[in-house]
């Protein structure tokens, strides 16, 4: 879904746990080494038309190295309020307005 939005991460390989398929991911799409932390929000996105994602978000609470994109078309900080204003993937949309709410981290 080209210019749209997205957090980083991706799909968990076969026998990889969920945080270390996230420590992978960003290491492959952001050249750092994360911690891992908690899990913040988990919920199952039903596409129309058909298919099913699940989604599991993590807190990051510390990375070492410096972000370096190596595959979106741009990565931007913004504040959590900044959140909604952005085209964010259909999946997303309960993480972000979560976040922009304050409802998590």
């Amino acid at each position: 879904m080209p210019l749209k939005w997205e957090f980083p991460g991706g799909k968990i390989e076969d026998g990889e746990q969920p945080r270390a398929a996230l420590r992978r991911e960003l290491e492959e799409e952001l050249g750092i080494e994360a911690v891992i932390g908690d899990e913040v929000s988990r919920f199952v996105h039903e596409y129309p038309g058909g298919g099913s994602v699940e989604l599991r978000f993590f807190n990051v609470p510390s990375y070492q190295g410096e972000i370096e994109n190596r595959i979106f078309r741009e990565v931007r900080w913004v504040e959590r309020s900044e959140l909604t204003k952005l085209d964010f993937l259909e999946a997303d949309l309960t993480l972000v307005r979560d976040l922009a709410a304050g409802k998590i981290l």
